[in-house]
């Protein structure tokens, strides 16, 4: 399977002599149909600030949409636990976060390692929907594979996410399927959050907001409003304010 050339993992090593010493980890997971370079700026823009940086390419993204097809939830979930592993093992703290889908893996991380997870950064993440076709994805995925793509919501002209033209039914449904045990599971999540929610997102609804922000343990959850960006804001035009807004985030929650 030929593998997209923007679609290759980063993985940067700390340097704590920018940290005060400290060895700290950031794992980013892009979306469903995305791949790394939808946040891989985001994650140089942290790997310059001396922290570990890890960015994984899920298994069925940046080759095919027929590829993705073939891939589930529990196959996404295993390869950002590994990283997750990885950087643990490295790193004195490790913050995670994530874009849509990438997101909800995040929060199922914060969740399930609730001791282990010093911070959480989500941008326009997805746990709910108020599509009705949602409902039918069962039996649409059997009749027709793929539905048109859902990449390349970004304000910005010109930028590019690099995801599929086409949407995988079948490995959506998996997506879809997660969702109600991850929501049943969010009181577990009890780690500070930072949450940049697009003022216009024409791919994640206004369900998951206040589900997450309502239903999560956490105390220190800071909610920021993206006025200039579409879905894919970390490449649209407030990605300069996530990254600035996460670095600080980082450093705040994993210090000493």
């Amino acid at each position: 399977m030929t593998i997209d050339p923007h679609a290759s993992p980063l993985t940067v090593a700390a340097r704590p002599e920018l940290t005060g010493g400290r060895r700290v980890g950031v794992l980013l997971s892009h979306g469903f149909t995305g791949q790394p370079a939808s946040i891989k700026p985001w994650g140089e823009h942290l790997a310059a600030r001396g922290y570990a940086v890890s960015v994984p390419r899920l298994p069925g993204h940046g080759t095919s949409w027929q590829e993705c097809n073939t891939t589930t939830w529990d196959d996404w979930y295993a390869e950002l636990t590994r990283a997750f592993e990885a950087l643990s093992r490295d790193n004195d703290a490790v913050v995670v976060g994530g874009l849509s889908m990438g997101g909800a893996l995040t929060l199922r991380l914060a969740a399930d390692h609730a001791d282990r997870v010093s911070g959480l950064v989500l941008v326009n993440p997805a746990v709910a929907s108020k599509r009705l076709d949602v409902k039918l994805l069962p039996v649409l995925k059997h009749l027709v594979p793929s539905f048109p793509g859902l990449a390349n919501d970004i304000k910005k002209p010109g930028a590019d996410e690099h995801g599929y033209d086409r949407t995988p039914l079948k490995a959506i449904h998996t997506l879809m399927r997660a969702w109600p045990p991850l929501v049943a599971d969010l009181p577990k999540v009890t780690c500070p959050i930072l949450y940049f929610r697009s003022s216009v997102d024409h791919v994640v609804d206004e369900a998951s907001q206040p589900l997450i922000t309502s239903t999560v343990s956490s105390r220190d959850v800071t909610v920021v409003p993206l006025t200039e960006s579409y879905h894919v804001a970390t490449l649209d035009n407030d990605a300069p304010q996530i990254f600035e807004d996460s670095a600080a985030f980082v450093a705040r929650t994993t210090a000493e």
